[in-house]
């Protein structure tokens, strides 16, 4: 992990700006993101699968895997944490053929969401867990587009500044659990 850089990067994402990233940089996201877990990621590709419209653009998307607490009086938004992203790993492939260019979440991706992301140029990013209070910080607006019905588990646009996250896969294959296996890495992002 020698010569890590710091990357300022914005939403949506161009391809040339996913393929400069590299296992571990850091990154501070600024733009639109979508949140979804796995009943979201379940009810989008039963929408692709029956043809229908979906409620949010997938090309270049990024979406956030949480669920955000309830929205404390005078917030933007609750307690916002990252969800074990391989909870996801069924229905990223399609999402990623789709469109789906960045995620954000904690832990290891399966091998062949890695091998989707290598083939369109996608990246998977890590947020901190355990920071969750310090994360909503970093939304400056939230609202639900889908899936109300769902409670914490709708889907949300979030408008975030600056939302800090390291890089883990890259478009290129990288994966930084195998860079640094059994390092402190692990321990922080799993």
């Amino acid at each position: 992990m020698k010569n890590n850089r710091n990357i300022v990067m914005r939403t949506p994402t161009s391809e040339e700006s996913r393929k400069r990233l590299r296992v571990g940089d850091r990154v501070l996201l600024t733009g639109t993101v979508i949140t979804g877990r796995d009943v979201a990621h379940r009810k989008l590709c039963e929408a692709i699968a029956e043809g229908r419209k979906l409620p949010f653009a997938l090309e270049d998307a990024v979406i956030f895997y949480a669920a955000p607490t309830p929205t404390p009086p005078g917030r933007v938004i609750g307690s916002i944490g990252p969800t074990t992203s391989g909870r996801m790993d069924r229905y990223t492939p399609t999402l990623i053929e789709k469109g789906l260019r960045v995620m954000i979440g904690k832990g290891r991706r399966s091998g062949e969401v890695r091998e989707a992301m290598a083939r369109h140029n996608a990246v998977y990013l890590g947020a901190p867990g355990g920071v969750a209070a310090l994360l909503a910080l970093k939304v400056s607006s939230a609202r639900v587009i889908a899936y109300e019905e769902d409670g914490p588990e709708a889907i949300m646009e979030l408008k975030v500044i600056e939302l800090p996250l390291l890089v883990i896969n890259d478009c290129k294959g990288g994966d930084l659990y195998e860079t640094v296996e059994g390092g402190p890495f692990v321990e922080k992002f799993s």
